[in-house]
């Protein structure tokens, strides 16, 4: 790359690294393969999101996540994790009735409603 390319990317960064041809050099060079490192990295974190989103919502109806999705693959529900967390988000009817189909499949998947845990509170006067 030209001096003319790398400043060009070198644009927004802070200090000497924008606009002096060696620093920037440098800098741009480490951005490019933070970049090419996390456009892995983004995908690998997104599935885990959706993971937590949908353990969230189906642990609202007393089944944790690993026997929610055993439920559906033995029904031979095919959506994606995606689909299933925006489901838990903006559809909470549909995904509880995804919840329900699955409990009757795996018999794992026992109504079990825990308590709501009570806040330690003392009182010391």
């Amino acid at each position: 790359m030209n001096k003319k390319e790398i400043l060009k990317l070198a644009k927004g960064f802070r200090g000497r690294a924008k606009n002096c041809i060696r620093i920037a050099r440098e800098r741009v060079e480490k951005a490019l393969q933070y970049s090419y490192r996390d456009r892995r990295n983004k995908k690998r974190d997104m599935r885990g999101l959706w993971i937590q989103r949908i353990n969230a919502g189906t642990r609202q109806h007393g089944v944790n996540y690993g026997n929610f999705m055993h439920g559906l693959k033995k029904e031979n529900i095919q959506l994606d994790r995606k689909v299933l967390s925006e489901l838990s988000m903006h559809e909470p009817y549909s995904f509880k009735s995804l919840v329900d189909i699955s409990r009757n499949a795996f018999p794992g998947n026992k109504n079990i409603v825990h308590p709501p845990r009570k806040a330690n509170i003392s009182m010391n006067a």
